[in-house]
């Protein structure tokens, strides 16, 4: 009976594209491509940590990403939230408190000895996490903070983010063979669906944008970046 009070999917989609748009959160240029850090280049580019900035905005985005957790994995699935550092970190830190779970986070590198040697905060033995990030590309990251988690002695089934690129299929699967269902709110096809119906950047940035979320690696090696995806994002 809970299933028909949540928003729907597609809903959710345009309206999270909508607000990260409202706050200049999407950026998209095609004549001075975006380098990512994996050595991608890209025409587009995504600034979910704006959102922080934005009390009203972040409240709505992180409502509809408890929507879409409970409803993807189920009510009574963990019991506890973990942020990756550092972006997922505050995102973390407010979806913990809309499923009313405890917080806690992840570093990139372990500090210090012991098992809990990357994990900030309580987590006890068998602990049920869900990971949080900011958002999603080819899921390396999620990866590598859930053997963080697992190796302290927790498990982690899902994985939560506001934002998924949506450009190399296998993302999915590869999380998947890590133990892992990846949920998330809304992708660059939804923003440049509204972009398009809104005239924002232009028809041939937009294009441009399009041409690579198609083919990633292939309009980032003609734009001088690489031409073959790392083992895993940053």
């Amino acid at each position: 009976m809970f299933a028909n009070t949540f928003p729907d999917k597609a809903l959710i989609a345009e309206t999270v594209a909508k607000m990260l748009l409202e706050i200049e959160a999407v950026h998209i240029r095609a004549n001075e491509p975006y380098t990512f850090t994996s050595g991608i280049k890209a025409p587009v580019y995504i600034d979910c940590r704006k959102l922080i900035s934005y009390p009203r905005i972040r409240s709505a985005v992180m409502d509809f990403g408890a929507s879409v957790v409970l409803r993807g994995a189920g009510f009574e699935q963990f019991d506890a939230v973990a942020g990756g550092e550092t972006a997922g970190i505050p995102f973390a830190a407010w979806l913990s408190d809309k499923l009313g779970l405890p917080m806690l986070y992840v570093r990139k590198k372990p500090k210090g000895f012991g098992r809990n040697a990357q994990i900030e905060g309580n987590l006890p033995d068998g602990a049920r996490v869900l990971l949080v990030e900011d958002l999603t590309t080819d899921g390396g990251s999620k990866i590598k903070f859930a053997e963080a988690i697992r190796n302290a002695g927790a498990t982690v089934t899902d994985t939560f983010a506001v934002f998924y690129y949506d450009i190399f299929p296998d993302t999915p699967d590869r999380l998947k063979a890590a133990g892992m269902r990846l949920h998330y709110l809304t992708t660059w096809w939804d923003i440049l669906a509204v972009c398009r119906k809104d005239n924002r950047f232009g028809k041939e940035a937009l294009d441009q944008a399009e041409a690579f979320l198609k083919e990633p690696l292939k309009w980032s090696a003609a734009n001088g970046g690489i031409s073959e995806l790392p083992r895993a994002e940053s």
